[in-house]
Parts: structure tokens; sequence; C-alpha cells
């Protein structure tokens, strides 16, 4: 495979492809420099490095046709699978999770290449996926639940909530009928309903069987599979959530409702989270003038928690042109997933934006206290070299299908 580089090559890229993440890049090396003043050890120049690989592998990747990429997809799906394996038994821990394996003094994170390789293999069997019956989605479902699985139990809750959300929003694009998005989710809902209002399982239960009676075959057995999944559901998540769950994953879950509940303990990052973005108010104290940042009241506030430092440094105004700059580069990733060659193309192009919108949108609520601390980065920001080296490959791949779709209209 021979790769050549021109300027004539680069010149019909997506320029926000690379300007939106280039941008986050170094306005989060400012801010992880803040979080560090009173450091010995300073990450800042690490991230801008990292970044550097990541573009320069970015644009390696956009001269790839991803259609050659498919005979690597099963050695490079066992080979990450076998890696989530090793984090298991060879792993390196860190803050309560074994998720990293050291090679060569190097810390590396599977699960995050993990994500990556699984689109790639969904975009692959979903290319020609019908959905006549539910039956047909073993193998989409197959190929994410092991490695979900794997996270799961590494634990980290935030990397296997991504898995899921580009497995049914990959399915959607696909043509997975929406009835069958809202029966998969069902189970989620019916979760919650059961720890805030028990009542409504009345009704949400039968709904969603009257859902299944009309879009499913075999309707009445598929309108009694519903109902009675959802019910056993129901009676076991009390169960679940005191076994399966360990204590520091549940008071994530609940604490973001009423953090004051333990200020000093699963609560405290959320209070001075928004303590710290409030302190901002509508242009901030200045780049690298943040008080609390400063004083370090958010421990690891560099990775998880960098959106924080953004809201107390830059303010109202800050965190509006970076949730911009974020929704920008998905509009422009949609754009190209509608305009794909292939519809292999379209469907890895849409998982890549599904996974950097999900972790955008779930790791802003959990700074903000809309939703609860899941651990998830923030794309391009969070300080972390495997996700970001993923997402600028991510990225990459993205550059590959618009630069192939670009060469198809001009012929």
């Amino acid at each position: 495979m021979r790769t050549r580089f021109s300027g004539k090559q680069f010149k019909d890229f997506n320029s926000v492809l690379l300007i939106a993440p280039i941008s986050l890049v170094v306005l989060s090396s400012v801010l992880i420099a803040s979080t560090q003043r009173q450091l010995a050890f300073v990450a800042w120049y690490q991230h801008l490095i990292t970044a550097g690989v990541g573009i320069l592998l970015a644009l390696i990747i956009s001269q790839i046709h991803l259609a050659r990429l498919r005979y690597l997809l099963l050695p490079l799906y066992t080979l990450s699978i076998l890696s989530l394996i090793a984090v298991r038994f060879l792993g390196v821990s860190a803050l309560g999770a074994q998720r990293w394996l050291s090679i060569g003094g190097v810390n590396i994170q599977p699960s995050e290449i993990a994500k990556l390789i699984v689109i790639l293999v969904l975009a692959s069997i979903l290319e020609r996926q019908k959905f006549h019956t539910p039956k047909q989605l073993w193998k989409p479902f197959g190929v994410i639940a092991i490695p979900w699985f794997l996270v799961f139990i590494q634990p980290d809750l935030g990397t296997s909530l991504v898995f899921g959300a580009v497995l049914l929003v990959m399915l959607f694009w696909a043509g997975m009928p929406l009835e069958w998005l809202l029966l998969f989710l069902s189970g989620i809902f019916t979760a919650i309903l059961v720890g805030i209002w028990n009542f409504g399982l009345f009704l949400w239960i039968p709904i969603m069987g009257f859902l299944a009676y009309r879009s499913l075959p075999k309707k009445y057995f598929s309108a009694f599979f519903t109902v009675s999944s959802l019910t056993v559901i129901a009676w076991v998540t009390p169960w679940l959530w005191m076994n399966a769950l360990k204590d520091y994953q549940r008071d994530r879950l609940i604490l973001f409702l009423n953090p004051a509940q333990d200020p000093l303990g699963g609560g405290y990052h959320l209070i001075q989270s928004t303590i710290g973005i409030g302190s901002g108010g509508l242009f901030g104290t200045g780049l690298l003038q943040g008080q609390l940042t400063k004083l370090r009241f958010i421990p690891e506030q560099h990775t998880d928690f960098i959106f924080s430092a953004l809201g107390e440094e830059t303010g109202f105004i800050g965190t509006m042109f970076v949730s911009g700059v974020f929704f920008l580069l998905i509009f422009s990733l949609l754009k190209i997933a509608r305009n794909a060659y292939t519809r292999f193309e379209s469907l890895v192009v849409i998982g890549v934006a599904t996974m950097i919108m999900f972790q955008m949108v779930i790791n802003i609520f959990m700074t903000i206290g809309l939703g609860p601390i899941t651990g998830i980065p923030l794309p391009f920001m969070s300080y972390g070299r495997t996700a970001l080296l993923v997402s600028f490959m991510a990225l990459g791949l993205c550059l590959s299908v618009e630069r192939r779709s670009r060469s198809f209209n001009k012929n």
C-alpha cells in the first residue's frame, strides 16, 4: 500500500475537521497548564505533542481507502479483545479502575482503541443489513457485547455507555425502524422508573407491549415477550443496583440530583465544578487566572473536569464558543456521512460523529450538574494520550471518506 502526499490532495479537505479539533487542543493545553500551576510536573506540552502525532496520523489515514481496511478488521477486532482481556490480568490501576496496559513505559488504554475498531466492524456488518425481524440483529449485538462487557468490568461505566450509544445510532442510520430503537431503550427507562416512580411502570410497560405488537413480527408473542422482559427488569433492578455496582458507581449515578448529601465524598467533585463554572460569570477570570483552578479544588481537573476550568477562566462566552466548535464539527461530520460514496463509509462517519457527540454532551452535562459523573472525557480537551490519538485517527477516517466523495462528485 503506497501513500503519496501532495498539496492538491489536502486542499480539498474540509478545514473544519482539522481547524476545530486543533483550536480545542490549543485552548485545552492552556487550561491544563492552569490546573497544574502548583504541581511539580506539567502535562500541557505533552497534550500538544500528542495532538501533533494525532494530526500526522489523521493525515496519513485520510489517504487510505477505507475498503482496504476490511481485510484487517477481523485481526484488529481480535487483537482489541485480547488487549481488553490482558487489561484484566496485566493492567495498570489508577483511581480505582484497571484500564491501562503499560507498553515500553507508556500507558495505553485499549478501551479507547476498541471504540474505533468496533465502529469499523459494525459499519462492515450493517452495510448490507436488512431489518425484517429482530433475529437479524444478533450479529451487530454480538460484535459489541464482548468489548462492552470487558470494558464494563474494568470498571469503566462511561466508555461502556459510549459503545451502547454508537450501536443504537448506527443501527438507526442503517435503517432500523424507530420503534425498534424505542423498544431497545425501554429497558433503561424501565430501570429509571423503578427508582423514581414505581406506579409509572403500570402505564409504561403496557405501552411498550403495544408498540411491540404494532412493529414486530409474531405480534402476540412479541408483545408478551416485551411485557415479560420489562417486568423482569423492573423486578431485578433493585438487586442489581445493590450488588452489580460498586459504591462509588452508585454515588456517581444519583448524587448529581443532590450532591449536598455527601459534600466531602461523592458529591465533592460536582459541587466544586459548578462553583468554579459559576464563578466565571460572563467573561471569566482570564486564562491562567482562575483561583479555584489554581488551588486545585477539583482533583484531576485536567482530565474529565477540564470543562470546569474552561467555565471559570473563560466564562459563559468561552463555554459557548467551545460548544459551538463541537456542534460545527458534528454538523460537518453529518454532512460527510450524508454525502459519502458508499453505505459503509457513511456508517463509519456516523459512528465517529456519535462517539464524539455523546462524549461531549455527557461530559458537559456531568460538569454542570445535569447528569451523573461517568468518567467520560471531553474529546480533544481532556488530557489523555490514547483518547486524543484515537479521536484524531477517527477524524482521519472521516477525511478519507470526504476526499473520496469529493473525487467521485468531480468525476
